[in-house]
C-alpha cells in the first residue's frame, strides 16, 4: 500500500514540476517565476528572494493574492508545481498564492537564522521578516494580507519559533518533521507560556512526522511539543498533529504542504451541512459564520452562497407550501447578500418556477447569465430562460 503511495507521489511530483516548467510564463507574455531584492539594515548588499506568481497574475489584475514562504531554497521547485495543480481547478483546493523562497547560501540570512536557533530572545530574523521581507513582499506584489509559513526540519522548526515569538507574521504554518531537540530556537522550553498566551485573529498550525529512520532522534520532542501543544494552546490557535508512518523522509514536506492545505481551507471549501449546528440556526447565523471568517480567519471575502442555497433546498425538500415558501425566503437572503452571484439568483429562479411565479423566475434567470461570463454556466442558464419564457407565456 505505502509503496504504491509513494510511486504514485514520485508520478505526481514529475507531473507538477513538469507543469510549473511549462506555465513559466503568462499567456500574455510575462514572466512568472522572477526574484525580489529585499534590503536589510544587516548588509550592504539586499537579499534576493525567488518569487513565482500565479498563472492568472499578469491576466487578472483586478485579483490580490496569498502569499506562501519558505526557507528552504529547494522547495521552489515542488511547491510551484504542486500549487499549479492543486489551484488550476478553480481554486480549489488550494487558493491562488504568490510562492515566495530564499535564495540559496545567503550568508546575512544564514547568520539571522544561526541567531535564533542559538541566542534565546534574540529577535534579528523576526523583525527582518516583520520590518524588510513582508513589508516588501507587499509593496511589490497584489497580496491580500493572508500568508503561510511553510518548513521542513529545521525551517519547521523555525516556523514554530516565529509562531511562538510572533504569530501576527503569518496566518498559517506548515511544520513538517521539525528539529526541536537539544533546545533548538528555545520552542520547547518557550512553548508552554507563548501558547497559552496567544491572542488576537485566529492562527492555524499542521504539524507532522513520520517514524522514519532519519527522524527518529527528533520524535521524544516532537512528542513533548504534540502534549504541550494540547495543554496549553490558546483557542486562538487552531491545531492539527497527523504522523506519516511509514512514508519515506524526503515525501514529508510534500505530504504535510497538501494535508495543510486542504484543512486550511476546508471552511472556505466546504459549505455547511444544513443539518449543522450553524445551519440548523438558520440564514443569519450562516451569514454570521462566514463573516467571521472573512473578517478574523482569512481577512478575505469566504461567501456564504453554497451553505445558504443548502439550507433552502434542505427546507424545500420537507414539501408543501409553508417550506416552499420558508425557501424561498432564504434564498432570497442568498441573493441580497450576494447580489452578483449567479448560482443565487439561479436558485432563486428555480424556487419561484416552482411554486408557479414564473415573472419573478425569469427575471431572476436573468440575473444569473447577466452575472457570469462562464461558457457552461451561460450555455445552462440561456436554455433554462427559454424554457421559462415559454411558461410564462403560457400562464
Amino acid at each position: 500500500m505505502l509503496k504504491t503511495l509513494m510511486f504514485s507521489l514520485s508520478l505526481l511530483f514529475v507531473l507538477v514540476l513538469n507543469i510549473a516548467s511549462v506555465n513559466a510564463q503568462s499567456s500574455a507574455g510575462q514572466e512568472l517565476i522572477t526574484t525580489l531584492d529585499v534590503a536589510t539594515s544587516y548588509s550592504d548588499k539586499p537579499i534576493t528572494f525567488n518569487v513565482t506568481l500565479p498563472p492568472s497574475y499578469f491576466n487578472n489584475k483586478d485579483k490580490r493574492y496569498l502569499v506562501l514562504f519558505d526557507f528552504h531554497p529547494r522547495s521552489q521547485a515542488y511547491l510551484n508545481g504542486m500549487h499549479d495543480w492543486m489551484s488550476h481547478n478553480g481554486d480549489w483546493p488550494w487558493l491562488e498564492t504568490i510562492i515566495v523562497t530564499a535564495p540559496d547560501g545567503d550568508k546575512t540570512l544564514g547568520e539571522l537564522k544561526e541567531l535564533a536557533i542559538e541566542e534565546r530572545g534574540d529577535t534579528k530574523l523576526l523583525d527582518f521578516m516583520e520590518l524588510a521581507l513582508l513589508p516588501t513582499i507587499d509593496k511589490q506584489y497584489r497580496t491580500n494580507g493572508f500568508r503561510i509559513m511553510n518548513g521542513f526540519t529545521g525551517n519547521a522548526g523555525l516556523g514554530l519559533y516565529t509562531l511562538l515569538n510572533r504569530p501576527e507574521l503569518f496566518n498559517a504554518y506548515f511544520v513538517a518533521s521539525p528539529v526541536l531537540s537539544k533546545d533548538f530556537a528555545f520552542v520547547i522550553k518557550d512553548a508552554p507560556k507563548k501558547l497559552a498566551a496567544m491572542k488576537g485573529k485566529p492562527r492555524f498550525l499542521f504539524m507532522s512526522t513520520s517514524d522514519s529512520g532519519f527522524e527518529q532522534r527528533q520524535l521524544a520532542s516532537f512528542a513533548e511539543m504534540e502534549t504541550i501543544i494540547k495543554a496549553t494552546a490558546s483557542p486562538a490557535l487552531e491545531y492539527h498533529i497527523k504522523r506519516f508512518d511509514g512514508s519515506y523522509y524526503m515525501t514529508q514536506p510534500i505530504l504535510a504542504t497538501a494535508y495543510g492545505i486542504e484543512l486550511l481551507f476546508n471552511d472556505y471549501h466546504k459549505m455547511l451541512e444544513p443539518d449543522s449546528e450553524i445551519s440548523s440556526k438558520g440564514p443569519q447565523a450562516i451569514l454570521a459564520h462566514y463573516q467571521y471568517l472573512t473578517d478574523e480567519k482569512y481577512g478575505f471575502e469566504v461567501p456564504a452562497t453554497a451553505s445558504l442555497i443548502a439550507l433552502a433546498k434542505y427546507e424545500a425538500d420537507k414539501g408543501g407550501k409553508t417550506a416552499k415558501n420558508k425557501a424561498i425566503a432564504i434564498y432570497q437572503v442568498a441573493v441580497d447578500a450576494y447580489p452578483h452571484s449567479h448560482t443565487a439568483h439561479h436558485a432563486l429562479a428555480q424556487a419561484y418556477a416552482e411554486v408557479g411565479e414564473f415573472e419573478r423566475a425569469v427575471t431572476h434567470e436573468k440575473l444569473a447569465l447577466k452575472n457570469t461570463d462562464h461558457p457552461f454556466w451561460r450555455n445552462k442558464y440561456t436554455e433554462r430562460l427559454v424554457e421559462l419564457e415559454v411558461r410564462k407565456k403560457a400562464m
